[in-house]
């Protein structure tokens, strides 16, 4: 896979006569949607480090600002999805003893000293029809009445779906970094578009949200290879001592098919109660309670060498019922991805 990358202004355009940011004084200047900015930096650091901070990402250019007492960068990482993941990992990190402030060049603070700043809504993270226990309105705004509208009743803002843990971008950069020692399969979850077709693994009930897999020859492929690796090593790993099971733990457990009973899976610990394990199956998208001393080990980096075989989804309207469609295909087309969350595709399913 290849990035693009940009050339960036040089600091003397940057940085004005008064020494503020001339992207903050002109509403003209376009920001790059391919920049992070990183914010609250010690004022000794080097570009190195921040290229060092930033590694995972392969930074193409660093750009650092320092004014008076105050230091920050703002670094090309050649993709918007490169961004996302970026802010995701490292926004509130500390760094050099310091907490850092990190996010996409496009949303980076600005301060008009002249015009008081009217609070912030707290960000919406997807709007979705339909009734159930999931659909929260996480706030309420109320339109104030005018005397053209005195009579109408107040109108709340409309309610939306919470983005479950387990789909959540820090949630999963913690298991692929943990698990696989890689992020790149963020990187591929934008690949899927268009017409696909979907093998429906695991549904949150009453939401829009599902975990599923992208039917390929690739993930045919991977499948055969890797139930049948784990078919081997259920006979030859053994089980855990349960000393040695804790959140972060690799494993290798027995998961629930329905009707097709059960099938051994790759599994991490989320975390852990007394006798029992809270672990997520890697190639499902499921969370589960089990027992601790069922858990075999399953260490060794050869059976993470294969990328998790589902990935997450959010239904474009409506709700997945799971006993309709676990483990069944659903047929339709990518529209776009959640807003908050990009690495979750949206899916409209053909009727």
């Amino acid at each position: 896979m290849s990035w693009s990358s940009g050339d960036f202004r040089a600091s003397a355009e940057l940085l004005g006569k008064t020494g503020m940011l001339e992207e903050q004084k002109s509403p003209r200047f376009k920001k790059r949607e391919t920049e992070v900015y990183i914010g609250n930096l010690p004022l000794d650091i080097s570009e190195e480090d921040i290229r060092n901070l930033l590694k995972d990402f392969s930074p193409f250019h660093v750009h650092k600002v320092q004014s008076g007492c105050k230091c920050f960068a703002f670094v090309d990482l050649g993709s918007v999805q490169k961004v996302a993941l970026a802010v995701q990992e490292l926004n509130g990190r500390f760094f050099h003893k310091r907490k850092l402030y990190v996010n996409s060049n496009r949303s980076c603070p600005k301060r008009t000293p002249d015009v008081a700043e009217r609070p912030r809504e707290p960000p919406v993270l997807q709007k979705a029809p339909g009734p159930g226990p999931a659909r929260i309105t996480a706030f309420t705004r109320f339109i104030p009445k005018t005397h053209s509208d005195a009579r109408k009743p107040e109108t709340p803002r409309t309610g939306v779906f919470a983005v479950p843990m387990e789909m959540r971008g820090p949630f999963l950069v913690l298991l692929l970094r943990e698990c696989f020692r890689d992020l790149s399969w963020l990187a591929t979850v934008w690949n899927v578009s268009g017409e696909v077709g979907l093998l429906v693994t695991s549904v949150v009930p009453q939401t829009p949200f599902f975990w599923a897999m992208h039917v390929t020859e690739t993930l045919q492929e991977n499948m055969q290879t890797l139930f049948g690796a784990l078919a081997v090593a259920e006979e030859q790993q053994p089980y855990l001592q349960p000393s040695v099971v804790q959140r972060g733990t690799r494993g290798l457990a027995e998961h629930h098919l329905g009707d097709y009973g059960w099938a051994w899976n790759r599994c991490w610990v989320v975390d852990r109660v007394d006798h029992w394990a809270v672990v997520m199956f890697i190639d499902f998208g499921q969370l589960a309670t089990i027992p601790v001393q069922s858990l075999r080990s399953l260490d060794s980096d050869d059976f993470w060498a294969i990328p998790p075989l589902t990935q997450p989804f959010m239904l474009e309207e409506g709700i997945l019922s799971s006993c309709q469609v676990i483990n069944r295909i659903l047929k339709g087309k990518i529209t776009g991805t959640l807003n908050l969350e990009s690495h979750i595709l949206k899916f409209e399913e053909f009727k």
